[in-house]
């Protein structure tokens, strides 16, 4: 008897000091994390601001392969929510909502730090959950970003979970850490240019059929300028054998801006999407992106030199199901569905870093592009005028660059469409000027490139 009483007062005395043990322990639990990124403070801004690349760098799917994210409410800022549900139930369902950034977008890079907050879910101890990561540019020459990334919960008089508190530096540390080092991985991936002069809009493009001729220049203005011209030349004598319109702007496709040549296509929109060639009807399509024919026979490789051959002859398809008009002239489906639109307004010097800043601003903001079919576009939407020999307007030319958007789920605005903002003109402050492009003013304009001459 004697014993049972002392295990009963033990048991006692145990849940006394429990008690007062939890009772002394804080009602609140906070972590945090820090790291340097060299990167532009305004992507690191914009890569937190929206869930669209969460999937990429959270750990959550290291610790969980089969989870399944889920995007809903807006597109980016305060209202922006991304849940998951897991298969390990260590891992657990949850969800992530931005509650609050602080400043906006189009102050951030004036004030060189900000706050962003996100509301948090999940099967963890405690209530009122949320991240808060905080940047600020930092470094010698301010071309760093210092990311705090901070877990902060509240337990109230729940004693149970205030001792959580003391595994706090489990899973959120871990989660955490871990996230900022695949963070570090990715936004090393993104061209590291500032984009906040830039006022992109998300605009939704018809297919329509064009003509284009693909050629290659040194990367001098007046050698792309005579490149261009040839080409375009080319595109008028077909589309007169042909019988249509040409019924645009020149429209040059960048396919690669190299240290030395600049390989390009160009094309011109025409008013018809069945072409009459040898006598035959060809109805244009997309372009498609090369399959591989595993089933193909092994001889088929000794017929390499005739396929080729014929996929030269006019009415005929390329291996991007583009077709063969003639000579250098081809034709196909070009644009159709949305696509991230900016302007220019310069020489066309400046175009090779406007199209930079489309693509990190495409991937900061989780808009996917593929950038072999449905390359990027610019359309000259003012040329410079030749009056008795003299160019005149040369610096006051005017481009539309477009970047083609794929996937689901994307949104109809960018924060910018939906602020109301809108691309300065020549007179104002541009996304850069001719004097600031990033090649010198000896070197080419980076001239349209489009989806359409994938």
């Amino acid at each position: 008897m004697t014993r049972l009483l002392e295990f009963i007062v033990a048991i006692v005395i145990v849940a006394v000091l429990g008690v007062v043990v939890g009772v002394a322990m804080p009602s609140t639990g906070h972590v945090e994390r820090e790291m340097l990124i060299s990167k532009d403070l305004r992507q690191v801004y914009d890569v937190f601001s929206n869930f669209r690349r969460f999937p990429e760098y959270s750990v959550l799917r290291t610790f969980d392969p089969k989870l399944q994210f889920e995007l809903s409410g807006k597109a980016y800022g305060p209202g922006s929510k991304i849940s998951w549900k897991a298969n390990d139930p260590k891992v657990g369902d949850g969800s992530l909502e931005i509650a609050s950034i602080d400043p906006g977008f189009a102050q951030i890079t004036d004030a060189g730090k900000g706050t962003i907050v996100w509301n948090l879910e999940n099967s963890w101890r405690g209530h009122d959950k949320k991240f808060t990561i905080n940047l600020e540019r930092t470094g010698r020459s301010q071309k760093l970003v210092k990311v705090n990334w901070a877990y902060d919960v509240s337990y109230g008089f729940n004693l149970v979970d205030r001792f959580s508190n003391l595994y706090i530096h489990g899973d959120p540390d871990s989660l955490i850490q871990f996230s900022l080092s695949n963070l570090q991985n990715l936004m090393a991936s993104i061209p590291n240019i500032d984009y906040s002069k830039m006022v992109p809009s998300i605009v939704e493009q018809p297919a329509k059929p064009i003509l284009f001729v693909s050629t290659t220049a040194p990367r001098t203005l007046d050698d792309v300028d005579t490149a261009s011209d040839k080409a375009m030349a080319e595109i008028q004598a077909a589309a007169k054998k042909l019988g249509v319109n040409i019924v645009s702007p020149r429209i040059t496709f960048t396919t690669n801006w190299g240290d030395q040549n600049y390989t390009f296509d160009v094309a011109a929109e025409i008013d018809a999407t069945t072409l009459k060639i040898n006598g035959q009807d060809v109805e244009l399509t997309a372009a498609q992106r090369p399959t591989l024919d595993a089933s193909a026979p092994a001889e088929a490789s000794t017929s390499a030199a005739p396929a080729a051959a014929d996929a030269g002859t006019p009415g005929s398809k390329d291996k991007f199901g583009r077709v063969v008009v003639d000579g250098n002239v081809k034709a196909v489906l070009a644009f159709g569905g949305k696509a991230l639109k900016a302007e220019w307004n310069g020489t066309g010097a400046g175009l090779p870093q406007t199209r930079q800043m489309l693509a990190a601003y495409s991937q900061t903001h989780g808009y996917k592009y593929d950038d072999v079919v449905y390359r990027a576009y610019d359309i000259q939407t003012k040329a410079p005028v030749n009056n008795k020999g003299t160019i005149e307007g040369y610096d006051e030319q005017k481009f539309e660059i477009y970047l083609p958007l794929q996937g689901d789920n994307l949104p109809d605005q960018t924060p910018e469409q939906e602020a109301g903002m809108k691309q300065p003109g020549l007179e104002e402050a541009a996304p850069a000027g001719s004097s600031s492009a990033p090649a010198p003013a000896g070197t080419a304009p980076a001239p349209a490139s489009t989806a359409a001459a994938q």
